[in-house]
């Protein structure tokens, strides 16, 4: 059994003039990144490994998470594929992932996350708000054999509120 988390990044800024790479998050994007990050706290996850994007948003997003949740800090990688919009990478990235890996936590970009969650998931989702996350099991042996799997958790922030 696998279990990914995907978690879009908080809510952006675009009052910097900043390319997009390095936008970086707004006030609200801090609050609501704290507030998902202690509810998914509860639900009390071994994460194997965290990898996020190299996007100031979502290494600001994925810093968050990973104080929050306490996690070991060297199982948090910065992957530029994973600055994707398509979602192409983002399955390339998690079929890439070592079968040492159970449980995968991913930091990134719309519509990759949608996009993937509507593929892999069995959960519709019309639209993966910044800072939601999804968890969804996989019955494979390896992320090699990634195949539809089953959403078991929505978080999103205005359900939080």
């Amino acid at each position: 059994m696998r279990k990914l988390i995907l978690v879009r990044h908080a809510k952006s800024s675009w009052d910097h003039g900043l390319s997009d790479i390095n936008r970086p998050l707004k006030e609200r994007g801090f609050k609501d990144a704290k507030v998902v990050a202690n509810k998914l706290l509860e639900s009390n996850y071994q994460i194997d490994r965290v990898l996020t994007s190299n996007a100031v948003r979502a290494m600001t997003t994925a810093e968050i998470f990973v104080n929050t949740l306490k996690f070991v800090e060297n199982i948090v990688i910065l992957n530029n594929r994973l600055y994707d919009f398509s979602g192409e990478n983002l399955v390339e990235v998690i079929k890439k992932c070592p079968i040492n890996i159970n449980t995968l936590m991913i930091f990134g970009h719309n519509h990759a996350i949608t996009n993937f969650v509507n593929r892999f998931g069995s959960q519709y989702i019309n639209n993966v708000p910044t800072c939601g996350v999804v968890v969804i099991d996989f019955d494979i042996p390896n992320w090699q054999k990634l195949d539809k799997g089953e959403t078991v958790l929505t978080l999103f922030p205005k359900d939080l509120r």
